[in-house]
């Protein structure tokens, strides 16, 4: 004896469902914005790159590159390669004013949403005073 198919019912989304949604993916990729920046603007340890001293070191490769053997010679290439996209990360620095002026905006109403603490944020390297000014403390809201 077949089971009886249930009818498919199509669901309709509300506007206010919609708008929700498209709220909560804009909060989410100024709130990823802000952590990548961070994360971008720390660096190494030891002594901090420039792109000029990136552009002397390529400079020196394409002199080795020149005599070196057809091995060495790609791995010089690759190397080279390598410090392009460096010296070009390091020129495209992202303005971290602007990112976390629009992260204090909608980070307390982003953490509350999605059941981040303080203490997550920190975490993150998120600096007590951008909390702060988020309105994001310590303390359970």
């Amino acid at each position: 004896m077949p089971t009886p198919k249930k009818s498919a019912t199509k669901r309709i989304m509300t506007n206010e469902h919609k708008e929700k949604l498209a709220v909560g993916r804009n909060e989410s990729r100024v709130i990823n914005r802000y952590l990548e920046a961070i994360v971008a603007g720390k660096g190494k340890r030891g002594r901090k790159r420039t792109p000029e001293s990136i552009s002397m070191q390529i400079v020196r490769l394409d002199k080795e590159i020149v005599n070196a053997g057809a091995v060495q010679r790609l791995e010089l290439t690759q190397k080279r390669f390598d410090l392009v996209a460096e010296r070009e990360r390091l020129n495209a620095r992202v303005d971290l004013a602007s990112v976390e002026k629009d992260f204090v905006k909608i980070a307390k109403s982003y953490a509350k949403r999605n059941g981040i603490s303080y203490a997550a944020f920190r975490e993150m390297g998120v600096s007590a005073d951008v909390l702060k000014a988020a309105g994001i403390s310590r303390a359970k809201n």
